[in-house]
């Protein structure tokens, strides 16, 4: 298994990355191999193999964190595209029963350093207050229960302009969306998932305009929305909505109907119960609504 790995790995390296030195990628993956024994800088691995560490520094200087970010992005993307190019050929009902799908998420990661880059105050929901860390921005791919990281970015807080995270978010789609047609695949036709923090009606219009439709947001119990002229926030509806038996595709009660909201306009509303507890949930289908 090992070795059909590595044979997959440096066949498509050679194949996408000819024009790079190849000595430099070596070390860089006997570095990375020695993380798994403890050496985690050139000069532990140098002095455990007895060799000059200036060796492993001139060569490094070929390659630049950017090379190594492009590097990691078309791997993730080759080994997804042979993952969906059987299925995107399929019905749609076999590319539902795939369960496909492209999840967006951020994380806030703990950091002790005060010299580390990227490194601010920011909001966690892990530790429910605001810690100082970094702030990663993720998308993944799912498909036949499979997990596939495809990108990570650090969000900033400083820099030449002033981005938001809704900026890097169309940023990574838009690198994704190019990478994956260069594959033969429109990744535009797989539904997107997401968190309502930093979702708002300019961002569902830039999603819109880069060609995802189907989009899917997680929202919160505060958010407010008008149902039949009536106004109240989702942990009110949550109480007053009759929930209806489960139905085919769906094996937990659930409830949908139309909705609006400021932040999200028209949109659907959808509210079933967990299948592990007995609180109830929603989420924004802003499938097809303008």
């Amino acid at each position: 298994m090992w070795q059909q790995a590595f044979l997959w790995f440096f066949t498509i390296f050679h194949h996408e990355f000819r024009t790079n030195n190849p000595i430099a990628f070596e070390v860089l993956m006997v570095l990375t191999v020695a993380h798994l024994f403890g050496f985690y800088n050139p000069k532990q691995l140098a002095d455990f193999l007895e060799v000059p560490h200036q060796n492993f520094y001139a060569e490094l200087k070929h390659w630049s964190i950017y090379q190594v970010k492009k590097m990691l992005l078309r791997f993730m993307v080759k080994q997804a595209a042979e993952q969906l190019t059987p299925v995107m050929s399929k019905s749609a009902a076999t590319r539902s029963r795939a369960g496909m799908t492209l999840s967006l998420d951020n994380s806030v990661m703990e950091r002790c350093g005060k010299l580390l880059r990227c490194t601010w105050s920011w909001y966690s929901g892990r530790y429910h207050k605001v810690i100082r860390g970094q702030d990663l921005l993720g998308i993944v791919l799912t498909i036949q229960h499979i997990a596939l990281p495809l990108h990570l970015l650090v969000c900033p807080k400083q820099g030449r302009y002033h981005t938001t995270k809704a900026d890097v978010l169309i940023f990574m789609l838009t690198q994704l969306k190019t990478a994956f047609l260069r594959e033969g695949i429109d990744i535009t036709q797989l539904p997107l998932t997401m968190d309502s923090a930093y979702v708002s009606q300019e961002l569902r219009q830039r999603l819109h305009q880069l060609g995802f439709i189907d989009i899917i947001i997680a929202g919160k119990g505060n958010d407010v929305f008008t149902i039949d002229a009536q106004k109240w926030d989702a942990s009110t509806w949550k109480k007053v909505l009759m929930l209806e038996e489960p139905k085919w595709g769906i094996d937990v009660p659930s409830c949908r109907l139309w909705g609006s909201s400021l932040t999200f306009r028209s949109l659907i509303l959808f509210f079933f119960r967990k299948s592990t507890t007995r609180s109830y949930t929603y989420c924004l289908p802003l499938s097809r609504f303008r």
